[in-house]
C-alpha cells in the first residue's frame, strides 16, 4: 500500500482552518503547519496566536513553526528537514521561490476567487462589492507572481443577491476544504492536468482584490445606492464600511455602516423618521439599518434614533 504524500502547512486566518482539520480528517500526514508569528492585539496588547496555530494546538502531536522572515536559514533548514511531498498553502504570505520550490511534489495554494478573477488579499469581499452573480474557490501551483500560476481544480458558487461577506466566507471556507482534500488526492493519482490562467475573462472590475483599508472601505456616496449596498454586503460584518454623518449643528458622528436596504425612494435629502435613516446616493435613498456610532456598540438604526432624537427632522444632516 502507497502511503499518502507528506504535507507542510501553511496558513493564519479561520478561513485556513477548514482544509486544515479536512486533511487530518482524510489521514493525510501533516509534521508541521506554518503561520505568522504571535502579535499583541487589543487594548491590553496581550500576545494573540493565529487562527490555524489555536488549532494546531488543539489537534496536538504536530510542529508549530512561526518564522519571522521565509529566508532564514534556520527556518529553511528546518522546513527541509522534514522531507515533506507537498507544500500546501491556504491565506498566508508570499513564499520566496526557495520555498514553494522546495518540494517534489510542488506547492499548491486555495484562493478564495475564480481566478484569474479577483487576484490578491481580499477576493471574497471584492466579488461582492463588484456585484458578481458567482464566485468560487480555485487550487493552483505556485510560481514568481502573486495568484498567476497554473490552475488545479475550481469550485463555483452562486452569490446571491443579499449576500453578505460573512455567509460567502463561510460557505467558501467548506467548499475550499473539500477542494483541497480533491486537490491532494488528484495529484497522488495523477489525474489532474494543471492549465494556465485564462485571463481573457479579466474586465477592470475583476482583475484585483486589493487590502482593505481607510479609503476603499469609506462610502461614496455619490455613488448608486445599488453600489453603496454592495460595498456594505462585501464588508459587513468585518472589517465594516465607514462613513461620516454631519449634522445640522455641525457635530460629526464617525461610524460603521453594517448593513442596508434598497429603496425606490429618489434621492432628496438625508431624512431621519422615527424610525428610519435615509441617505441620498446618485439615484435613489438607500436606508441605513444596523450601525456602529464610534466608541459605541453595533446597533438597529433605530436604537440609535431613539438615542438622538434630537436629529429626527433636522433638515441640514449630511453624510460624507
Amino acid at each position: 500500500m502507497e502511503r499518502h504524500p507528506k504535507i507542510i502547512y501553511m496558513g493564519t486566518p479561520e478561513f485556513a482552518v477548514g482544509p486544515l482539520k479536512a486533511l487530518l480528517e482524510a489521514s493525510y500526514e501533516i509534521p508541521a503547519v506554518v503561520t505568522v508569528p504571535d502579535k499583541p492585539k487589543g487594548r491590553g496588547l496581550q500576545m494573540a496566536q493565529s487562527d490555524v496555530k489555536k488549532f494546531a494546538l488543539e489537534v496536538g502531536g504536530i510542529d508549530i513553526l512561526q518564522p519571522v522572515k521565509l529566508r532564514d536559514e534556520n527556518f529553511l533548514s528546518q522546513l527541509r528537514s522534514y522531507n515533506a511531498d507537498l507544500f500546501i498553502v491556504v491565506a498566508f504570505r508570499m513564499l520566496p521561490e526557495v520555498v514553494w520550490k522546495m518540494p517534489k511534489m510542488g506547492t499548491f495554494n486555495l484562493h478564495a476567487s475564480l481566478l484569474p478573477k479577483f487576484r490578491g488579499a481580499a477576493p471574497i469581499n471584492w466579488a461582492i462589492i463588484k456585484g458578481e452573480k458567482d464566485t468560487g474557490v480555485t487550487t493552483f501551483f505556485l510560481d514568481e507572481k502573486i495568484d498567476t500560476g497554473n490552475i488545479l481544480l475550481q469550485k463555483t458558487t452562486p452569490i446571491s443577491p443579499r449576500e453578505t461577506v460573512e455567509t460567502l466566507h463561510d460557505r467558501l471556507m467548506e467548499m475550499g476544504s473539500g477542494l483541497v482534500v480533491e486537490t491532494v488526492q488528484g495529484l497522488e493519482a495523477g489525474s489532474i492536468t494543471p492549465k494556465p490562467q485564462d485571463t481573457s475573462i479579466l474586465t477592470e472590475a475583476t482583475s484585483a482584490a486589493p487590502k482593505l483599508n481607510k479609503e476603499n472601505t469609506r462610502i461614496d456616496w455619490r455613488k448608486t445606492a445599488a453600489e453603496v449596498d454592495a460595498l456594505v454586503r462585501g464588508l459587513s460584518p468585518y472589517p465594516a464600511t465607514l462613513t461620516t454623518m454631519e449634522t445640522g449643528t455641525g457635530e460629526k458622528i464617525e461610524m460603521k455602516i453594517f448593513s442596508t436596504e434598497l429603496t425606490d425612494k429618489k434621492s432628496g435629502k438625508t431624512t431621519i423618521t422615527s424610525k428610519a435613516i435615509y441617505v441620498p446616493c446618485s439615484d435613489n435613498l438607500l436606508e441605513i439599518t444596523s450601525l456602529q456610532p464610534a466608541g459605541k456598540k453595533r446597533m438597529g438604526a433605530v436604537d440609535f434614533i431613539n438615542g438622538h432624537k434630537n436629529l429626527v427632522g433636522d433638515e441640514n444632516i449630511r453624510f460624507i
